[in-house]
């Protein structure tokens, strides 16, 4: 049996991917800073508690780009499979219209990279127990 049949690991899983993804989007919002118009984005939080009782966590992917010839490139999702939106503006925006405020960004960056750290750590030690479980050393 993988740990992919395993609830707790299947949960991990789609939060530290839901995280990973979430860095992507906030990066981008940083990279466009200066962008003229630009307005931040931010993934829709998932329910976890669902997910938990047997629902989908997150939203259905959309359809997939299909690749025609051997030597395309298979297409990725800019977003893996979870729901993008637009953030409200924030107390700043520029002459541009651009409303990416660095430090908020930063401040939400650093926070999913410590909900990243903290998902790995708790994977980790689920699988430390198993192997002590089953006594591998």
């Amino acid at each position: 049996m993988g740990f992919g049949k395993i609830p707790l690991f299947n949960a991990l899983l789609e939060r530290m991917n839901w995280l990973a993804t979430r860095q992507r989007v906030l990066s981008e919002n940083i990279a466009n800073a200066d962008t003229p118009g630009y307005r931040p984005k931010d993934l829709k939080p998932l329910n976890f508690g669902s997910f938990l009782q047997g629902g989908a966590a997150a939203p259905a992917a959309p359809l997939a780009m299909a690749v025609t010839a051997a030597n395309d490139i298979a297409p990725v999702s800019a977003q893996g499979g979870f729901a993008i939106q637009k953030q409200s503006a924030d107390a700043e925006t520029s002459p541009t219209g651009n409303s990416v405020v660095l430090e908020n960004q930063m401040m939400k960056l650093a926070k999913t990279q410590i909900d990243y750290a903290a998902a790995t750590k708790l994977y980790a030690a689920q699988v430390k127990m198993i192997d002590t479980a089953i006594g591998t050393p």
